[in-house]
């Protein structure tokens, strides 16, 4: 017998593939002539009129798709994800973290205009982006016809960008939603990155899909078909917020030409603690003050990078272009979300949207704490909520699990004019401050018993303003409001606590009272003290101008005294005229970029 034998070192390959059946004799003359040629051990001199049997040595060709992350995680699988699979027309799946590209999750801004924008920036971008790797082993060269494809699916196209490091062609896109498959070198290595655009939503749970094919060509009259692919799973990073016990790092504000008292106060306390102050001046925000309500700040992750990203809320204001034009940046992201075909109301300001410390509820951990929105109340069918498409938007991203507050008995309808959390010693670390006309109430009546019943709130804003202990406390109609705010209060309290795992011990009342306007919607009767910023141990806490005892302000001295307990200090700033008139105070008016958490949201059980 005459054996042939195809040998193969590790820089050199030649595949044939050949239809043979078991142990059937091929005449020679029926081979390809490379394969004669190229066929190292011939151990017998033969002829083409030859039988020959052969056997037949096939080494196969290792494709490797796969996302460079760092070197501890680059394979590591999601608790949900199946591991890698080598079989031979099997997909194996493995789940990494990709970054969005903030500044692409808008409505309304076209994919052909965007592109106008990154390309003189595309590097930059890059840095930006996720990276993945093509990792091959085998021939040199594929046989003739072969080729490798990377490609996604259409509905992932509008979702995803794949890119090479360098220009290709004047520019390095790989896939995108015109071009969703794409043939790669056959090369060694092969570098790319991945961009996101689109945050997880309602219609998109944040997992999009990457695949590599080996195509094998049938003939000249059809298309090639696929003998093995590969897949690599990616979940885009979640929009994350961070509460007031994370370490602030800038503080914004608006400067108008009537709030010079605020804005000084403001500026003070970000001085002494050495955080950045950015100020959005007149000509930006034309008269719109409510830096709180326009925006609210927040972050994404991945184990390459991570960077601010700002949610631009639908209020749609006079200060509507600062986030965009102000804040997006080559590592500052933004996103929006807007509906279509529902109105915007107060409630979609996001003075109406904030975020616990971590808790933990019931053996349940939240380690990046809940989102708090605030709603109109359950039974209501006429109530004012906030939009769904940023309701969605915040329940799709799941690491923050929200909690839906009854806001709508406040004539702005803002969770943060009756609730904050400050830093605190404790296992929580924090405290939970609510605001409360029964403690308002049994402030003014322990001031009247010490014979202070004359002092009077507003005391030297003038006559119209002011108003005595006695006269607050005998005005009958101003007290039922107040129970009625109470009971509202004390409805949210009992969802704060079960939906947070609290405590009373872990909630200080604060002593405020408010009024009722139109539709018998309340607002702040004097400056609203629960509604101020918090800078690490530092707190800038609306002034309330109470009655005075010994010359100092009662509400005031009941503040501290609560603050200073926990081991917090109490800046006073005056908002009266610029903002509390306008039924706004400090919170309102300010917001604070903080760092991120230190966990890492992948790390959670979602």
């Amino acid at each position: 017998m005459i054996a042939i034998s195809l040998s193969h070192n590790t820089t050199s390959y030649n595949i044939y593939i050949l239809q043979i059946k078991a142990d059937q004799p091929v005449l020679l003359s029926t081979l390809p002539k490379p394969l004669l040629t190229q066929t190292p051990q011939l151990h017998t001199p033969v002829t083409e009129s030859d039988t020959l049997r052969l056997y037949i040595y096939i080494e196969g060709i290792l494709l490797t798709l796969l996302s460079k992350v760092t070197r501890n995680l680059s394979f590591t699988h999601s608790r949900r994800s199946q591991p890698r699979r080598t079989t031979a027309g099997s997909s194996g799946a493995v789940r990494v973290r990709l970054l969005t590209q903030g500044h692409r999750d808008t409505p309304g801004i076209e994919l052909a205009t965007f592109r106008l924008q990154v390309n003189p920036r595309v590097f930059h971008y890059l840095n930006d982006m996720s990276p993945m790797v093509l990792r091959t082993k085998g021939p040199a060269q594929l046989p003739p016809g072969y080729k490798l494809t990377l490609h996604i699916s259409r509905g992932d196209a509008e979702k995803v960008r794949v890119f090479f490091p360098d220009f290709v062609k004047r520019y390095p896109l790989v896939l995108d939603d015109q071009v969703l498959s794409q043939e790669v070198p056959y090369q060694e290595e092969t570098k790319l990155y991945v961009e996101g655009l689109r945050f997880p939503d309602k219609d998109f749970d944040g997992l999009l899909k990457i695949h590599l094919s080996l195509l094998e060509p049938i003939s000249e009259d059809f298309p090639e078909t696929p003998i093995y692919t590969d897949t690599v799973v990616f979940r885009v990073a979640p929009w994350i917020m961070t509460p007031n016990t994370l370490e602030p790092v800038e503080v914004f504000v608006c400067s108008t030409k009537d709030n010079y008292p605020f804005l000084k106060g403001i500026t003070g306390l970000a001085k002494k603690n050495n955080y950045k102050l950015k100020v959005c001046y007149e000509y930006k925000n034309r008269g719109d003050r409510w830096m709180q309500d326009e925006l609210e700040f927040g972050y994404i992750d991945s184990p390459h990078q991570h960077f601010p990203v700002v949610l631009d809320s639908p209020r749609d204001g006079d200060l509507k272009d600062f986030p965009y034009d102000e804040l997006l940046g080559k590592d500052f992201g933004y996103v929006t979300r807007v509906p279509e075909d529902e109105e915007v109301n107060s409630l979609d300001s996001f003075g109406n949207l904030e975020v616990s410390p971590p808790v933990t509820v019931n053996g349940k951990h939240y380690p990046l704490g809940r989102i708090i929105i605030g709603v109109a109340f359950p039974t209501s069918a006429h109530g004012r909520n906030m939009t769904k498409v940023v309701q969605d938007f915040l329940w799709a991203q799941k690491v923050q699990e929200p909690v839906a507050l009854f806001s709508d008995w406040l004539y702005v309808g803002h969770v943060d004019e009756f609730m904050t959390f400050v830093p605190a010693p404790g296992p929580k670390g924090f405290r939970l401050l609510l605001a409360s006309p029964d403690a308002g109430y049994k402030l003014f009546k322990g001031l009247q018993n010490d014979g202070h019943g004359k002092a009077k709130i507003f005391d030297g804003l003038g006559p119209d303003e002011e108003m005595s202990v006695d006269e607050i406390l005998d005005n009958e109609r101003l007290k039922s409001e107040n129970d009625y705010v109470q009971n509202c209060i004390d409805w949210n309290r009992d969802v704060l606590k079960r939906e947070l795992g609290l405590d009373d011990d872990d909630i200080i009342d604060l002593p405020i009272l408010f009024k009722l306007m139109e539709d018998n919607r309340a607002v702040a009767y004097y400056p609203d003290m629960v509604n101020m910023i918090v800078l690490g141990k530092e707190l800038g806490i609306p002034k309330p101008f109470g009655p005075k005892v010994d010359g100092r302000c009662a509400l005031e001295a009941e503040m501290t005294s609560l603050m200073e307990a926990l081991g917090l200090n109490c800046t006073y700033i005056d908002n009266f005229a610029s903002y509390h008139k306008l039924l706004g105070e400090v919170h309102c008016g300010s917001n604070v970029r903080r760092k991120p958490f230190e966990l890492r949201w992948w790390n959670l059980e979602m």
